[in-house]
């Protein structure tokens, strides 16, 4: 990705990206995992600690990618709905992608708290603010349900309730998720980093992978540092896949995800705008995510980009910003970063192989929960241990003359777009 000079990820002013430590070359090992996010120090992590010998080989700094650089809510998102999914797999297989997105949420709790990770984790619940038309009855129905099978209590919020949550006059009303909060991407991802190098990842940074040679029973990788041989590779690149991968690269679509944070307005102000310091999001294809800083300072918001070359994307977050808090109007804005988020044509996470390589990856936008989950999968695969996932071995479907390059993003975002307009015209 080419960098804009004048991007700040507000994530990395406590925590930058920075260069692995010094260690000698490895020119074999047992696992070699190509890309140092959350799924690929997941995945090395689960390994290293079960007694395997692991290499992590990443193209830029540690901490560079999309793994820092998102909006750090632990939603755990599927994009099709209960429905989409059950037309699609039959009811009882649909349950299992629901059970899952639940599972992946707690897991990740589990693991923040038992490794004593400090990465400001705020379990302070999210607001997705309903715009156009819905049914009540039909969200009491299925929240009944969601409370009797996972002992969480989703609630709906009505338009006058909702004042004690946002001082936004947006919404027609809101659903609130108690089991979903916030964290700060990048010290996880940096804590992650250093709890893998601790159990003996040896993580070689702007460390490129050129080629790989798949041998059948070992992969050779050149890299711009040298050459590795594995018995078993994992691929954690997800919208980061360059050319040496062309399998998974025509599989993926690539998303510009884009931010900002607002200079600081301190806690008086951001409490009035956001009294309970919940995360928040959209019911739109579309919509805008954001929440407070971890330190309760600022507002972070962010989108969807329509296109790559897409001109004063940083004012249109603002205006995005203004359009739900009218009282920011004239709020400096300090920080603007993006990076890519990787969607499947089947809008579903994949934990796939392919001529031997794992490939866990496409979380569309969700990969603060599904990167480390799926990670975690992948390694199990390697280790023989249980690896169910509804994830697992799911297609991965592509299109004829793809090779990467979205030239229909335009098209589906506008179509997108004509649909949030349409389904806000409704109500």
């Amino acid at each position: 990705m080419t960098e804009d000079k004048k991007m700040s990820c507000y994530w990395w002013y406590e925590a930058p990206p920075r260069p692995a430590p010094r260690a000698s070359w490895a020119s074999a090992t047992d696992v070699a995992i190509i890309g140092c996010g959350f799924t690929g120090l997941s995945a090395a992590l689960t390994l290293a600690r079960a007694g395997r010998e692991v290499v992590i080989l990443e193209k830029n700094l540690i901490g560079e990618g999309a793994s820092t650089r998102n909006g750090g809510i632990t939603s755990g998102n599927i994009r099709l709905s209960s429905r989409q999914l059950a037309r699609r797999f039959g009811p009882e297989r649909a349950q299992t992608f629901i059970d899952e997105s639940v599972a992946a949420r707690a897991d990740l709790e589990r693991f923040i708290e038992e490794n004593k990770i400090n990465c400001d984790y705020q379990p302070v619940g999210r607001i997705v603010g309903l715009m156009g038309s819905f049914s009540s009855q039909t969200m009491e129905r299925d929240h009944n349900k969601f409370a009797e099978r996972y002992n969480i209590e989703p609630r709906l919020i009505s338009k006058s309730e909702m004042a004690e949550y946002t001082s936004s006059k947006k919404y027609e009303a809101g659903i609130h998720r108690p089991d979903i909060g916030g964290i700060h991407p990048a010290k996880l991802l940096h804590e992650m980093a250093r709890l893998a190098i601790d159990a003996g990842v040896k993580i070689y940074s702007k460390t490129a992978v050129t080629k790989i040679e798949n041998h059948k029973t070992t992969f050779t990788l050149t890299t711009t540092q040298g050459k590795i041989t594995a018995q078993h590779l994992i691929s954690a690149t997800n919208a980061y896949t360059d050319q040496a991968q062309p399998w998974l690269r025509r599989r993926l679509i690539p998303v510009i995800s884009e931010m900002i944070a607002t200079e600081k307005l301190g806690t008086n102000r951001v409490r009035a705008l956001i009294p309970k310091l919940n995360m928040f999001g959209e019911s739109k294809q579309l919509g805008h995510y954001y929440r407070p800083s971890p330190d309760g300072r600022r507002i972070l918001l962010g989108g969807r980009r329509m296109h790559k070359q897409e001109s004063f994307a940083k004012q249109r977050l603002h205006d995005g910003l203004t359009e739900i808090f009218p009282e920011l109007k004239d709020t400096k804005i300090d920080s603007y970063w993006r990076g890519f988020v990787a969607f499947p044509f089947d809008q579903l996470p994949k934990l796939a192989v392919h001529k031997g390589i794992i490939y866990p990856s496409g979380f569309c936008g969700s990969g603060t929960v599904w990167a480390r989950w799926l990670g975690q999968k992948a390694a199990f695969m390697i280790l023989g241990e249980a690896a169910e996932s509804a994830f697992k071995n799911l297609p991965m479907m592509t299109l004829p003359l793809y090779s990467g390059d979205p030239w229909f993003l335009p098209l589906a975002m506008s179509y997108f777009r004509l649909r949030d307009r349409l389904s806000v015209s409704t109500k």
